[in-house]
């Protein structure tokens, strides 16, 4: 039998200077873009699509029309390929604070159910869209924050701007381009054991989480950039070397904070890295739901203006300004 469910005064009374805090951020995120002449948006939550990311699981649901008839929906988990839909219809920058949904996922920095802020921008590339989202960190956090291991980062100085390839280099001792779909090869340069039915995907993930994400963004923030292209499904290829693309991601004291694209606007590439996708998910999740191609956003993208995109972690931005240690603790009710 489930304990009755109550709201604890007390623990919402501990959270509370945490949640001012967090009102006064998102207070300050929306008058940032509102002065630079973005549109605030609201796309719907419950979709037929819910995103084409290999590895996500989703929530599922049906809506029941006026005559009986169902239609299976899920819970985004990102509102990205609605946004991307309205920036074709209007070409100007938009941005949304949505709530977005990952099953089976729990953690000190995962829930669930959190807010995503996503925001894009026509005409800018990707070092302009690192210069607004440094812009924007800045304005939410002080000078120094302090993770809960002790290390100061440095907010009030340039951020650090390394590519994946330089960040294996460094810190693995790997050439993560010159051995990309080569798993055995990868492992001889890193110097590790491949696991058994290890990918190279695999194995180039348990490096970023083993070996860089852990020791990134320790002293100031830094951003992740150029990713190999297999690893950027929604990204323009860099047209100075088509092995990577036009993605970052940026990482405070260990957090990955943001994914961002410069926006991939071919619509027949763009289908066919969702069937490589697709193929992938179904083979390592069978027993997983499986959706339609968004052929809306499919037969949108032709008419997408050149811009760069980006999904920030409204709440792991809350727990870095507040030094909270749980996800729990920066959400009114977890």
């Amino acid at each position: 039998m489930t304990e009755p469910f109550f709201l604890d005064p007390e623990a919402v009374r501990e959270r509370l200077p945490f949640l001012k805090r967090r009102n006064r951020i998102a207070y300050m995120i929306r008058a940032f873009f509102t002065e630079r002449g973005y549109i605030e948006v609201e796309t719907p939550y419950a979709v037929p699509v819910p995103g084409e990311e290999v590895h996500l699981d989703v929530f599922a649901t049906n809506r029941v029309g006026p005559d009986g008839g169902t239609e299976a929906l899920f819970l985004h988990t990102s509102p990205e390929f609605a946004m991307k839909r309205i920036v074709s219809a209007i070409r100007e920058p938009v941005f949304q604070m949505a709530r977005v949904w990952r099953n089976g996922e729990g953690s000190a920095l995962h829930a669930h159910e959190f807010t995503m802020l996503e925001w894009y921008r026509p005409g800018a590339d990707l070092n302009a869209l690192m210069d607004e989202t440094e812009e924007l960190v800045r304005l939410c956090l002080p000078p120094v924050v302090t993770r809960q291991v002790g290390q100061d980062i440095r907010i009030d100085i340039p951020f650090e701007r390394i590519t994946v390839a330089e960040a294996f280099r460094r810190y693995v001792g790997a050439d993560v381009l010159a051995t990309e779909g080569d798993a055995p090869a990868l492992a001889r340069d890193a110097g590790c054991e491949l696991r058994p039915n290890e990918e190279w995907e695999d194995l180039f993930f348990r490096l970023l989480l083993e070996r860089i994400e852990p020791i990134i963004g320790r002293e100031r923030p830094v951003f992740l950039t150029h990713w190999p292209s297999s690893q950027a499904a929604l990204a323009r290829r860099c047209r100075e070397d088509s092995r990577t693309a036009l993605r970052f991601e940026l990482y405070m004291g260990g957090i990955e904070l943001a994914n961002a694209f410069e926006e991939l606007t071919d619509a027949e590439e763009q289908r066919s890295r969702f069937v490589h996708d697709r193929s992938r998910r179904r083979t390592l999740y069978p027993e997983r739901p499986d959706w339609p191609t968004d052929e809306r956003l499919l037969a949108a993208l032709p008419s997408l203006p050149d811009c760069s995109g980006i999904a920030l972690g409204f709440d792991r931005l809350v727990m870095i300004a507040t030094g909270a240690p749980h996800i729990r603790d920066i959400v009114w009710l977890g």
